[in-house]
């Protein structure tokens, strides 16, 4: 008879109230496994605090043990109860492997942007993550990365082994949809105070994001505003044409966003540019789904999740031509050099004056999400801890 295979995971990031990218990640690929779990295939989920009951996996087979701790969690309290109790494998979706670890581990390596633009990262956080990746690629067992662009950079800079690394796209949150009915998405606007259109961005406030460049080209495009907002197609209901055209930039605040807020200050955008903070999975869709677009110019993303939210939602994108985001986007969006303030402006005029463009995208996106499942995702993690 076939014993009994578990699968240790490291659920912290998963139980967060709040999550963002690693967090949603981690949540959906577990939820994905739990699926996948049975006699044979058990699960167990180690968090410091009591999950949120929404969307947690429920499963005769998927264990979740709280094991709180005040501090340092991952190298304590994880490596203590993996050594009283080990699992047969563990698998790290957030990054960071426990100081010690008694049994083959498999590990996410999400992105390495701090190499690229360490003046991004906190110096204690830029630190930490060239020590834990520098170790990973010698401890762990195995590696995924969440794209080609991530794995080329782990054998770039660590010269890790790539017969050791399986690039395993991330899926995409399939309740995600389009709001087909404009008074929920008129009560949202409201709730945002937007009465016009707009142009979207949904992600942490930091300087990765290309922030500062989005702001300074969204002003260019101001100055061009008679010449665009006369234009009979500028916004999906036509009847918003000639109203001020803004942007809002949606999400946590990250390091260094003080400047990303005083450069819009500075560009004299009050008014134009909204920074509403946090938005909540409950507004997401219907946001998304009222924007004239999704502008996502980071400088760098290990995949790049919130442009594929936006194809969900039926919002046409424009995204940056530099690591995973061309991987992500395919041929379903206007790609730029995220580099350049210009060619961001230029893009986003493309998209603000041309509709049959924007309808185009819409049916490209739809198309392209189709190429990313969670429950894929679950199964080619599961392929590669069948070999650990």
């Amino acid at each position: 008879m076939q014993r009994s295979f578990t699968l240790g995971l490291d659920a912290s990031r998963a139980a967060r109230a709040q999550r963002t990218g690693t967090e949603n990640y981690a949540l959906e690929l577990i939820k994905a496994l739990a699926k996948q779990a049975s006699s044979y295939l058990r699960l167990r989920l180690y968090t410091p605090h009591p999950p949120l009951p929404l969307n947690w996996p429920a499963s005769p087979y998927v264990e979740t043990r709280v094991i709180p701790w005040p501090r340092l969690w991952t190298h304590i309290r994880l490596s203590a109860e993996l050594w009283q109790c080990p699992p047969d494998a563990l698998f790290v979706p957030a990054h960071v492997l426990p100081l010690f670890c008694p049994v083959p581990a498999l590990v996410t390596v999400h992105d390495l942007g701090y190499r690229y633009y360490p003046e991004a990262h906190r110096p204690f956080d830029r630190r930490y993550l060239e020590w834990t990746t520098r170790r990973h690629t010698r401890v762990a067992r195995h590696l995924l990365a969440d794209s080609q662009a991530t794995k080329a950079d782990l054998v770039r800079f660590y010269h890790a082994d790539p017969n050791r690394i399986t690039v395993v796209y991330l899926g995409r949150d399939e309740s995600l949809k389009r709001i087909e009915d404009p008074t929920a998405i008129a009560a949202v606007k409201a709730k945002y105070g937007l009465d016009g259109p707009y142009l979207l961005y949904l992600g942490t406030l930091q300087p990765r994001k290309n922030l500062v460049r989005l702001l300074e080209a969204f002003h260019l495009v101001q100055q061009m505003r008679p010449q665009i907002t006369t234009v009979p197609s500028l916004s999906r209901t036509g009847d918003e044409s000639k109203k001020l055209l803004r942007l809002v930039i949606g999400g946590k605040k990250g390091w260094l966003e003080d400047e990303i807020l005083a450069r819009g200050q500075a560009l004299g955008l009050a008014g134009q540019v909204l920074f509403p903070g946090y938005i909540p999975t409950e507004d997401k869709a219907a946001l998304l789904s009222g924007a004239l677009a999704y502008v996502f110019p980071s400088l760098y993303e290990g995949f790049g999740l919130p442009v594929l939210e936006a194809m969900a939602c039926g919002t046409p994108v424009l995204t940056s031509n530099v690591s995973s985001l061309p991987e992500v986007a395919g041929e379903a969006a206007i790609l730029v050099d995220p580099h350049r303030t210009e060619a961001i402006a230029a893009g986003i005029v493309q998209l603000v004056t041309d509709q049959d463009l924007r309808q185009r995208l819409v049916e490209k996106g739809y198309r392209q999400i189709q190429k990313f499942s969670w429950t894929r995702a679950a199964e080619q993690v599961l392929t590669v801890v069948s070999r650990l």
